[in-house]
């Protein structure tokens, strides 16, 4: 499935943006002006990526400053353990869309619990 996220004049270089999505994802613009897509949500505890800082190919988790590789989801940073999942980023006609990935979300254990029936 893809979805049309914003046109990429809308998103300036070094900035991200969250799709309010089940689960959310961001777009992050580079200062390079790559463009990645990865799950909103910090696999360690209940945060938004998009609020953390970009710095170069990766985000620092503003919660507790796990940092992820925007290429490949992987964890540069503790405490943090598993990856986020990666979306392919397509621009059309100026407008950045979002493909999603297939595989599952790692979700943090406070949200996986909740969407289990569990007490968080």
């Amino acid at each position: 499935m893809m979805i049309p996220a914003c046109r990429l004049v809308d998103l300036p270089r070094g900035e991200a943006l969250r799709l309010d999505i089940d689960p959310p994802v961001s777009v992050f613009h580079t200062d390079d002006g790559e463009l990645f897509a990865i799950d909103d949500t910090c696999t360690h505890q209940d945060a938004s990526l998009a609020d953390g800082w970009l710095e170069g190919c990766e985000v620092e988790c503003p919660l507790h400053a796990s940092k992820f590789d925007l290429r490949t989801g992987a964890v540069d940073a503790p405490p943090a353990k598993l990856p986020v999942r990666t979306h392919e980023v397509v621009v059309e006609d100026g407008v950045v869309h979002v493909r999603l990935s297939m595989d599952a979300p790692n979700l943090p254990p406070c949200i996986a619990a909740r969407l289990a029936g569990g007490v968080a």
